[in-house]
This record gives structure tokens, C-alpha cells and sequence, in this order.
């Protein structure tokens, strides 16, 4: 090999050495930036591991989490926008598990009327936060009693509609309280009845006399003695009908069942949700109002129970008047609402 040839050579190896060398910096420097926003997630948030190998097991789901996020944001055509929120180091199925437990496979009890069935007009936008008739939003925490938080919303919305009063009323009831049939607390329930409850039991407590501690409990036979609401049943929305889910929420707050169970939801920010979910219902919100969004996509406004630090403020807006007769993510499926 000539002198030459040995010098070319040389170069190129040092060039590869060096561009070899620069590489391994450039993910040493994203992998310390990625470890850098972990640490800073954790401190946001409050999180603590019990040891090194809980942290190394969620930071590898943090870095898998925010690189699905990311690429979801940079999909033009998607109107709404993930963040890296409070369940930025759980999987997916660890997340279903702690907060999804609506028992959509189970059938509730069935009621027959449906008051709104001939509305002939509705508003062309409803928002129940403007009128007085939804309570800040809340939430469940680890506790698995969405179907709680959904019920006690519509009753919060009937109580205000019937008598002018706004009142925080009690979960905590109703996971310590109403446990025959299938709702059992943290483990999951229905609305229908939790509605079917709250009526044989005269009335519901005020959130304040019986206070959310968000695990299952004895109930408190004392506090629950004492009523700041009642309602007298409720009533089904006909299934698979957007048109009867809207005749309802233009007169009030409604409990809805949904299929949040996908990664979208879980970390959902802002915009109109427009899916990727299913027909799978495992998560029971309140439908309090409806609108159209600037680009002309028609919504629904839902109020979840995950905090404030989810999505807007703690409410989702779904795209309304699909092509499915079951509405995004099932949500015209299994509607219903208090009556007084």
C-alpha cells in the first residue's frame, strides 16, 4: 500500500472515529436531556420510586410515552394535541387498570321513558359550566369509582336545574354505600345504578358532610343520614342516537359511558378529540354540554374526573355527529340521566 493510500486511510478511519465519537455524545446528550425531563416530570409531579430499578423501569416507559406523544403532535391533520401529563410513566394497561372501571358488560337497570324524545329544537350550543349547574372538576385518583364521579355530576346538574342550589355532592357515598349488585367501589359500578341508589336512599351527602378519600370504605350510616340532594329515578337515552344524546344535554348534564381506554385519551391536552378508540366502554364521564369548534368540527364537551391537569382543564372535547351510529368512542351507547 503506498503512502498515499495509508494516509487516505488514516483520514477516513480518524473521520469515522470522529463522526462515531460525535454520535455516541448526541445520544448521550438526548438520553441525559430525556433522563433531565424525567427528573424534572418526577419533581412536577410528586413522583417517588421505592428503588433504582422501579426509576429505570419508568423512565424506559416515560421515553417510550413521550415519543409516542411527540409523534402524535407532529400529525398535521390531527385537531387536538397529547401532552406529557400525570400518567406520562404508566403503560397503557397499568393506566386502565387505575381508572377506567366502567362495567359496560354488564346490563343495567333498564328504564323505559324518555322525556326529551320529542324535543323538536335544541340550542345550537349548550355549555352547563355557564349556567351554574356543574361543580369544579374533580378526581378519583387511584380509585377505579369513575362511574361514582359521573353519577354525582348529573345529580350536581338536576339539583341546581330543580332547585337553584349548586352542591358538591359525595362519591365517597356512594363507593362506601351503595354496594349491592355490581357496583363495588374502586372495583367498579354502574351509573343507572348508582341513580337507582341515590333514590331508594332518599337523597345523596353533600361532598363536604362525607368527603372523598378515594379507597373503599364502610359506610358511614351517620353522615350518609344526612341529604343535600335527592332525586326521584332516571332515564335511559335511547342507545346509538346522537340526536337523542343532544336532545338530552340541551337540558342537562347526562352520564356517559366511553371507551377511554387508548393512548390518546390517556393523554389527551387540548383540541376536539377525534379518536383513534372503540365501542369498548370502560370509563363513565358527564356529557355537560355541546358546541362547534372554530374549524367548523361539531363536539361534545365532557367533563372528566382525572383533575384539572388532564386535557382542558379537566374536560375533553369529543367530535360530535359521526359516521357511527354509536357516536366517537361509544359515547351515544350508554347515556343516561337523573330525574326530579
Amino acid at each position: 500500500m503506498g503512502f498515499v493510500s495509508q494516509c487516505f486511510c488514516l483520514v477516513v478511519m480518524v473521520t469515522l472515529g470522529a463522526l462515531a465519537s460525535q454520535l455516541a455524545a448526541a445520544r448521550s446528550l438526548q438520553d441525559a436531556s430525556m433522563r433531565e425531563r424525567h427528573e424534572e416530570w418526577m419533581a412536577s409531579y410528586g413522583r417517588v420510586y421505592k428503588d433504582i430499578n422501579e426509576k429505570q423501569k419508568r423512565y424506559k416507559i416515560f421515553e417510550e410515552n413521550v415519543a409516542l406523544i411527540e409523534s402524535s403532535n407532529k400529525d398535521a391533520n390531527k385537531p387536538y394535541k397529547l401532552s406529557v401529563n400525570q400518567f406520562a410513566d404508566l403503560t397503557n394497561e397499568e393506566f386502565k387498570a387505575s381508572r377506567n372501571r366502567f362495567k359496560g358488560h354488564i346490563c343495567s337497570t333498564k328504564s323505559t321513558s324518555f322525556k326529551y324524545g320529542n324535543v323538536s329544537a335544541v340550542p345550537s350550543a349548550m355549555d352547563w359550566r355557564m349556567k351554574g349547574a356543574v361543580t369544579p372538576v374533580k378526581d378519583q385518583g387511584q380509585c377505579g369509582c369513575c362511574w361514582a364521579f359521573s353519577a354525582v355530576a348529573a345529580t350536581e346538574g338536576i339539583t341546581k336545574l330543580t332547585t337553584g342550589e349548586l352542591i358538591s355532592l359525595s362519591e365517597q357515598e356512594l363507593v362506601d354505600c351503595d354496594t349491592s349488585g355490581v357496583d363495588q367501589g374502586c372495583e367498579g359500578g354502574l351509573m343507572d345504578n348508582a341513580f337507582t341508589f341515590i333514590q331508594h336512599n332518599h337523597g345523596l351527602a353533600s361532598e363536604a358532610n362525607y368527603p372523598y378519600k378515594g379507597v373503599d370504605g364502610t359506610c358511614n350510616t351517620n353522615k350518609q343520614a344526612i341529604h343535600a340532594a335527592e332525586i326521584n329515578g332516571f332515564e335511559d337515552v335511547p342507545a346509538n342516537s346522537e340526536e337523542a344524546l343532544l336532545n338530552a344535554v340541551a337540558h342537562q348534564p347526562v352520564s356517559v359511558a366511553i371507551d377511554a381506554g387508548g393512548s390518546g385519551f390517556q393523554f389527551y391536552s387540548k383540541g376536539v378529540f377525534i379518536g383513534a378508540c372503540g365501542t369498548q366502554l370502560d370509563h363513565g364521564v358527564t356529557a355537560v354540554g355541546y358546541g362547534t369548534s372554530d374549524d367548523g368540527t361539531k363536539y361534545w364537551l365532557v367533563k372528566n374526573s382525572w383533575g384539572t391537569q388532564w386535557g382542558e382543564e379537566g374536560y375533553i372535547r369529543m367530535q360530535r355527529d359521526v359516521d357511527a351510529k354509536e357516536g366517537l368512542c361509544g359515547i351515544a351507547m350508554k347515556a343516561s340521566y337523573p330525574t326530579a
